[in-house]
């Protein structure tokens, strides 16, 4: 009997492009649910993360996982045979998962009164365009700075792990597709900064598996800019 696969989705979360990215890698066939997370979660969303209510969510064979690199690691354990994701030797493992880690959990920024707050990643390119003025240069640089890192780990390998697309990658290129919405908006440019890091998104979307997964950036800044008009952001 075939596996059940359903994904609840929606279409610009960078979290949900990473479970579609493994997904497509591994070659596995599944139902996607986009949902209304701006102004009608399912009962079916509701019921299977209850706790964040969130997506993405994954569920197999009835069963629900939650949070988006988890979702990655159950994909890459049990699709195991099929374009492996993390490395067999547990030291690169580790330090695979040491950058998603950093990814989502470690960047720094500054806020206005010069506080040191931790953000990462996602949540700098948010402060990105919410805020003006100095407040908006600081967090910028603070950007940048957290993409220098990870563009220094990645040094002049094709991809994080090596020779082969991997765990990391899978983690940091659907933030690739938000960069024109935050260059737009925000007046500054990442290739400027972090020439090496565009050049590695450019190759990871030479993939079928990146490609087929990830919606046009232009759509996502046209989302970006309704987003910003029906909750009054400037």
């Amino acid at each position: 009997m075939a596996d059940e696969i359903i994904l609840l989705d929606f279409w610009p979360s960078m979290f949900g492009m990473r479970v579609r990215i493994a997904l497509a890698e591994k070659g596995i066939e599944y139902e996607r649910r986009e949902e209304d997370l701006l102004r009608n979660k399912s009962p079916l969303l509701l019921e299977t993360n209850p706790v964040h209510k969130k997506i993405p969510v994954l569920i197999h064979n009835g069963k629900p996982i939650s949070e988006s690199l988890i979702i990655v690691e159950y994909i890459d354990e049990v699709w195991e045979r099929e374009s492996p994701l993390l490395p067999s030797d547990p030291y690169q493992r580790a330090q695979a998962k040491f950058w998603a880690d950093y990814i989502d959990k470690k960047g720094f920024g500054l806020n206005t009164i010069l506080i040191l707050w931790r953000y990462d990643v996602y949540t700098l390119g948010r402060m990105v365009w919410r805020t003006k003025g100095h407040e908006q240069e600081a967090i910028k640089k603070e950007y940048l700075e957290c993409l220098k890192v990870l563009e220094g780990e990645l040094g002049d390998k094709p991809y994080f792990g090596g020779e082969i697309f991997g765990f990391v990658d899978v983690a940091l290129m659907p933030f690739y597709i938000w960069f024109y919405a935050y260059e737009s908006l925000g007046n500054f440019s990442v290739e400027a900064e972090c020439s090496k890091l565009i050049a590695w998104a450019k190759r990871c979307l030479e993939k079928e598996s990146v490609s087929s997964s990830l919606p046009d950036r232009r759509r996502v800044y046209e989302f970006l800019l309704e987003f910003k008009k029906l909750n009054g952001i400037d």
